[in-house]
């Protein structure tokens, strides 16, 4: 980007007080800056969630280097192939055959043929009109024993309709086929990291005699398929809410929300809708709440009154948190975010009456590039991007909440916050890998 030669940059346009920030858009969209914190998953790591399956990418080199590096990264390029698309394949008008014969190619050269392929067509497709209904019946009267999803690699899709994300989430279970319901089935559908196992919703779920499933916890495409048998869907990030509304309309499986929160109530609730889906008791939740009050008081001691600062990439409720820290006397200078969701306007609200000051600061805004990274004061970050941005060596590394649930949860990050505060990290070598915690799907 241009820089004015002998100014400092400010934070104009980059940075807003919540005062004064607007709802739900705080920052004007433009010019975007990608940081240099990879660890949120993209869609090759997330299409790995899928045993046994094979990735197969349809797109521009330039757009394929990416990908690629992705796959590698993981150490999953037995799983991954590309077709290259050349500008002779848009000149000719050939893209249809492309597909169907890269895909052919590919999957006749393979050691053994997989149950499960997904095929990742990008902007290039859709920009001219490729028959693709048409290329994925050839390719299942041509390969009947594998079953074949459409998938996208398509950044024109992130300001309209699904997103990319949310459309990979729904996508990776379009595969399951309908079996007889089992009452005793329950699913977590859309969540790229597992639900911690001492959290009060996965306790909750097996100490009544459910059979909990998690796409996370398959190792085989058959176990995958028992997906199918569940009786209910559970999603914990909103990315995932689009795909349990497919399951249900398409698998008649019931699907209930219930997000991340950091708010008591919410949680209460959470817990007591779960209950009354399965026709269980409601959990005694004191103990739970009372260690988390705990935590929260143990940390505070310890961290005293360090800056704090969190961002979008370590929880979808950043906003959620900034409030709880605040509530327990935490010093919270800044939240990390490029816009605000729906499900956060009452955190919003509480910290614009609150704490008038907390600052609001873009990720995405080209500032960013060259705004200063540290200096300010020293910073507790929670999240990648955070750390970067601050510039800190003191920061809890997590990504999409990191399996963290409920008071369990609360608790956990609070012990994850002491920790940070007690030893120092080296951002730098931690947040340039890709997909934080995706050898799990390997």
């Amino acid at each position: 980007m241009l820089k004015r030669i002998g100014a400092e940059p400010d934070e104009t346009g980059a940075a807003v007080a919540i005062k004064d920030a607007a709802f739900p858009a705080p920052f004007p969209s433009g010019l975007e800056y990608g940081a240099p914190a990879r660890g949120m998953w993209n869609i090759v790591h997330t299409g790995m969630l899928l045993p046994e399956a094979h990735q197969i990418f349809v797109c521009a080199a330039g757009c394929l280097r990416g990908v690629v590096l992705t796959a590698a990264e993981m150490k999953a390029e037995e799983r991954f192939s590309t077709v290259e698309i050349r500008e002779e394949n848009v000149l000719d008008g050939d893209m249809e055959e492309l597909i169907i014969d890269g895909v052919t190619d590919i999957l006749n050269k393979l050691p053994c043929m997989p149950p499960a392929v997904l095929i990742f067509t990008s902007c290039i497709h859709h920009f001219m009109s490729c028959d693709l209904p048409q290329v994925y019946r050839v390719l299942r009267e041509r390969f009947p024993q594998t079953a074949f999803t459409d998938c996208y690699m398509n950044p024109i899709m992130r300001k309209s309709g699904l997103t990319p994300d949310q459309l990979m989430r729904k996508q990776l279970y379009s595969l399951l086929k309908p079996r007889p319901k089992d009452p005793k089935a329950v699913n977590l559908i859309g969540n790229d990291l597992p639900t911690d196992a001492s959290s009060e919703l996965v306790r909750m779920i097996q100490k009544n005699g459910f059979r909990l499933r998690d796409i996370t916890w398959c190792r085989t495409y058959g176990e995958y398929q028992e997906m199918a048998e569940a009786s209910v869907n559970l999603s914990t990030y909103p990315s995932a809410v689009a795909g349990c509304e497919e399951l249900e309309r398409r698998l008649g499986q019931k699907q209930l929300y219930l997000p991340q929160s950091f708010d008591y109530d919410e949680i209460e609730d959470n817990l007591c809708r779960l209950a009354g889906c399965l026709s269980i008791d409601a959990p005694q939740t004191a103990p739970g709440r009372a260690r988390a009050e705990r935590a929260l008081q143990g940390a505070r001691e310890v961290i005293g009154d360090m800056a704090v600062s969190v961002d979008y990439t370590a929880t979808p409720r950043p906003l959620g948190l900034a409030r709880l820290l605040c509530q327990h006397g935490f010093r919270v200078a800044s939240v990390y975010l490029d816009a605000i969701n729906e499900e956060e306007r009452g955190a919003f609200g509480w910290l614009r009456t609150h704490v008038p000051e907390l600052m609001l600061r873009a990720t995405i805004h080209p500032k960013m590039r060259v705004l200063p990274r540290a200096g300010r004061e020293p910073v507790l970050a929670i999240g990648q991007k955070a750390a970067y941005f601050t510039g800190t060596r003191h920061f809890v590394n997590i990504v999409e909440g990191g399996g963290m649930y409920g008071y369990d949860g609360i608790a956990r990050l609070a012990g994850l916050m002491t920790g940070a505060y007690l030893e120092e990290r080296d951002a730098r070598s931690l947040i340039q890998a890709k997909g934080l915690g995706c050898a799990c799907c390997i």
